[in-house]
């Protein structure tokens, strides 16, 4: 890969993880829109571990917190918010495991397609509008439950189809339960930390039974850049949500819905 292709690839992993616009849509749309080739399995390894690096730094304190909770109420030291929000990330993240294990080749297959990215783009795009609009923002994440959860963590799964936007699909859900914009964002966030590991371990699994060689340079280019973006990204994102709300990532969802459609129709 040329040194451009992998630090734009990596941007746009980077920036698009944590925004509400899909990454996956993106890391297959610029290639075929630019004319690049492939990046291959082993880049996408690379930058998804950039990212899981980004929101593991960025959450370091709070990810220390809520582990000690959680350690603490299967110690026998009660359910606190903190520990009930820890048990809240790996109930969330059920619903995808289970669904990506048993539809990951059918997905990979046939909804990967320009065409789809551009419908689920505009379809989730207005369902988070109306979320916004909607939105009550009177919730914290630590007031969540088990059954918000589970509406969060099945609304999660539902992001496996390219477009989608797996931070999209868990804000919205989060807005309709009440959430601020804010805490939305956080439980988003936190909730990707054990779907990016597995997504991660999926495709270092899938790169280990391919013969494709590794050129190790660029995967460490990507795997910073990615880093690096992503950081930002979380922080500006959770600094400036409040007050723009989600009607710019909506504009920006249909725009690129509509020129996917002009461009592949």
């Amino acid at each position: 890969m040329e040194a451009a292709h992998i630090i734009w690839l990596a941007l746009v992993q980077g920036l698009t993880e944590f925004l509400p616009i899909s990454s996956s849509a993106h890391l297959i749309l610029v290639p075929k829109l630019l004319g690049w080739p492939d990046q291959g399995l082993a880049f996408d390894v690379a930058v998804h571990l950039g990212t899981l690096i980004a929101v593991v730094t960025f959450f370091r304190k709070d990810i220390l917190k809520l582990f000690l909770a959680w350690v603490g109420s299967i110690s026998g030291k009660g359910m606190t918010a903190e520990a009930r929000l820890a048990w809240g990330v790996i109930v969330g993240t059920i619903p995808a495991g289970i669904v990506g294990l048993l539809f990951k080749d059918y997905i990979e297959i046939y909804l990967r397609s320009p065409l789809v990215i551009a419908a689920t783009t505009i379809i989730f795009g207005l369902l988070l509008w109306f979320a916004d609009r909607r939105a009550k923002l009177a919730r914290d994440e630590l007031t969540l439950g088990w059954q918000d959860f589970l509406v969060i963590g099945g609304a999660q799964a539902m992001a496996l189809i390219p477009g989608t936007s797996r931070s999209g699909i868990t804000i919205t859900a989060g807005l309709l339960l009440g959430l601020t914009r804010e805490a939305a964002a956080r439980y988003s966030f936190l909730l990707s930390i054990p779907i990016i590991v597995l997504s991660g371990l999926s495709l270092t699994s899938d790169l280990l039974g391919s013969a494709a060689s590794v050129d190790w340079n660029a995967l460490a280019l990507g795997t910073v850049v990615a880093a690096i973006s992503a950081f930002a990204c979380i922080h500006f994102f959770l600094s400036w949500i409040n007050r723009i709300g989600m009607l710019p990532f909506v504009i920006y969802r249909l725009l690129l819905g509509v020129l996917l459609l002009v461009v592949f129709l």
